[in-house]
């Protein structure tokens, strides 16, 4: 089957076909609540959801709630978060922030993008995240450098196109109840198989909708799929996406190993400033 030429139909068909390895939005940043949502999400730019979900107990440990964070010495905080990088500006975010949200609203997450993004290190992207996966709401598609780069592959945009131009080009062609489910599809699909360096593109469900594609497809479509989503189930918690669980070894079809948790993976050396990997966030 050709790949349909109208912009609006080809999203459809690239949001069906990774629907089925991802069924529902889900954010690889550990979280218990909107309150750490919102903060791990401040402390993930330019840096990896596996150094944050890492620092993430240990922070929330320490100060529990938003008016303990907001109350807790800069210094301190800054030696918990340190590995995120940048982690002076990040520890002073995430405290002002902390202090926003007690001073502003009752020490509860605001539910509006217009009262996120008012607090200190909230960007447009992060309310748009914590919007959608904490409680479902709308209100735009989260632009980071991996959906800018899947969108420009699909020739939807030219490449360097600006976030919100790339996102007003998207939440005109995807209806608004798909918002949040093809934001975090895209992300995981330019993070896990669409890479900048040396995309996976014989495995990738949408090899066929893509004019970049540098290889031919391997499989099915479908079975291209199925497997995408075993990438995409980090830490081994496919139920949480609404995935059957992966056969144990030597009982399934492949290989017959699931994949490793996310939080086994070994984080690499990094300095006070947070080098920049393919991976990493632009929140």
């Amino acid at each position: 089957m050709p790949a349909p030429t109208d912009p609006a139909s080809l999203l459809a068909e690239v949001n069906d076909r990774l629907a089925l390895a991802l069924p529902r939005a889900v954010c690889e940043l550990d979280h218990d609540d909107p309150w750490q949502l919102l903060i791990v999400t401040i402390l993930s730019a330019q840096a990896q959801d596996a150094v944050i979900n890492e620092i993430r107990p240990a922070l929330f440990e320490r100060w529990p709630t938003p008016a303990a964070l907001a109350a807790a010495p800069q210094e301190e905080v800054e030696v918990v978060v340190k590995r995120s990088g940048y982690f002076r500006n990040k520890a002073k975010a995430i405290r002002e922030c902390a202090q926003g949200i007690v001073e502003r609203h009752a020490g509860e997450v605001p539910q509006t993008h217009e009262q996120l993004v008012a607090l200190p290190g909230a960007s447009h992207k992060t309310a748009n995240l914590v919007l959608g996966i904490a409680w479902g709401i709308a209100s735009g598609i989260v632009v980071d450098t991996h959906v800018a780069r899947v969108s420009a592959r699909l020739g939807i945009v030219k490449s360097g196109t600006k976030p919100d131009k790339v996102e007003a080009t998207l939440t005109k062609l995807v209806p608004r109840e798909q918002w949040i489910d093809i934001s975090h599809r895209l992300i995981l699909h330019g993070r896990h198989v669409c890479k900048s360096k040396q995309p996976d593109c014989g495995s990738c469900a949408i090899n066929e909708l893509c004019p970049a594609s540098e290889r031919e497809p391997i499989d099915s479509w479908q079975i291209r799929a199925e497997r995408e989503g075993q990438l995409f189930a980090v830490r081994g918690d496919r139920a949480a996406i609404g995935m059957a669980p992966i056969p144990a070894s030597g009982s399934g079809s492949g290989s017959g190993s699931g994949p490793k948790p996310k939080s086994a993976s070994k984080p690499g050396k990094r300095g006070s400033a947070a080098r920049a990997t393919e991976d990493d966030n632009d929140f």
